[in-house]
C-alpha cells in the first residue's frame, strides 16, 4: 500500500481460526539497535529528544535504524557516536525483541555499551538530541513514574537493573 524509507505498509487478509478472513495491517520496518551505553560508576546516558509522532519530548536509549548491509554491531557503533559523541570498547549483545508484533515487524537488537571513550561522528542533520546522565538508583523512579514511556527504553531499563 505504500512504500517509504523506513518503512513499507501492506494489507494481510488472514485466515482466523474460525475461518473467517480478516484484514490486518502490517508495517514493514527496517531492523534497528538500541543501546545501554553505562559508565563506570554505574549511571547511563540516556537522550532527550522531540518525536513527531507523539509531538512531545521524551527519555530514551540511543537507538537508530540499520543501513542497507550494515551489521547490528557496526550500527550500534556509529549511532552511540551519532548520538551521544562515544564510542565503546565493550558492546555486548543482549538479545533481541519486537516492538509492537501486533502491527509491526520491527526487530530491535540490543546492546550493552561499556568502557565509554569520547568519539563523536557527525549528527544527523535532522536529529537535536540533548544526553541526560542518570544515576542507577534514580532509574526505577524514572520507570515507576511514567517519566520514561518509550517501550525500548522500559525494557532495555529492566533488563539493566535485573542483569547489573
Amino acid at each position: 500500500m505504500y512504500e517509504g524509507h523506513i518503512l513499507n505498509l501492506r494489507l494481510d487478509e488472514v485466515l482466523l481460526p474460525t475461518g473467517r478472513i480478516a484484514l490486518r495491517e502490517i508495517i514493514e520496518h527496517r531492523p534497528a539497535v538500541a543501546m545501554i551505553p553505562a559508565r563506570q560508576d554505574g549511571s547511563v546516558l540516556l537522550i532527550r529528544q522531540y518525536r513527531d509522532a507523539i509531538r512531545q519530548e521524551i527519555l530514551e536509549i540511543p537507538a537508530g535504524i540499520l543501513n542497507p548491509g550494515e551489521p547490528p554491531l557496526e550500527a550500534a557503533r556509529r549511532e552511540l557516536q551519532e548520538e551521544i559523541g562515544y564510542n565503546a570498547n565493550s558492546l555486548e549483545e543482549w538479545g533481541t525483541f519486537f516492538t509492537s508484533p501486533g502491527f509491526s515487524d520491527e526487530q530491535v537488537t540490543l546492546f550493552y555499551a561499556s568502557d565509554l571513550v569520547e568519539s563523536r561522528l557527525e549528527p544527523d542533520d535532522d536529529e537535536f538530541i540533548r544526553v541526560v546522565p542518570v544515576k542507577r538508583d534514580e532509574i526505577p523512579a524514572l520507570l515507576e513514574s511514567g517519566r520514561i514511556r518509550d517501550a525500548k527504553t522500559v525494557a532495555a531499563l529492566a533488563w539493566y537493573l535485573a542483569k547489573k
